[in-house]
């Protein structure tokens, strides 16, 4: 049997493989605990308290099949416990902001969300109060 030739000159039908490509990856981590000395009363100077951080990064990590290929998610942990460990912080927005940054170290990432939530912020009348800050490339 003989195909009819194809809009590109190929009797192949083309593939979904070939049809498509991964455009942007979305690496994420959700639910990092994080101590940090973070805050701006009194009470909250010299002692850390949990933070809850979720992050997703976006990255365009086409055909990864090694961990060299992709965004290694262990990083984000990493970056976070280092933030926490320089020392007292005011905002929890300027920790997001730090932590995103540092995601954007490696030039394959192109978009940072880090949302930060204070579980012990507004306790027992609230679950948790933070921020999400959106950091992108350019």
């Amino acid at each position: 049997m003989v195909l009819p030739s194809l809009q590109d000159g190929s009797t192949e039908p083309p593939t979904l493989a070939s049809q498509c490509r991964v455009v942007t990856a979305k690496i994420f981590v959700t639910g990092l605990k994080v101590a940090a000395q973070i805050g701006v009363h009194a009470h909250e100077k010299g002692q850390a308290q949990p933070l809850v951080v979720d992050v997703e990064l976006d990255a365009p990590i086409a055909g990864a099949r090694r961990l060299a290929d992709t965004i290694n998610y262990e990083r984000v942990g990493e970056a976070a416990r280092a933030i926490a460990a320089e020392g007292h912080i005011l905002l929890v927005e300027d920790f997001a902001e730090r932590l995103a940054r540092a995601c954007l170290a490696d030039p394959r990432i192109t978009r940072a969300r880090v949302r930060v939530e204070k579980p012990q912020a507004l306790a027992p009348h609230a679950a948790a109060a933070g921020v999400e800050i959106t950091v992108v490339r350019g």
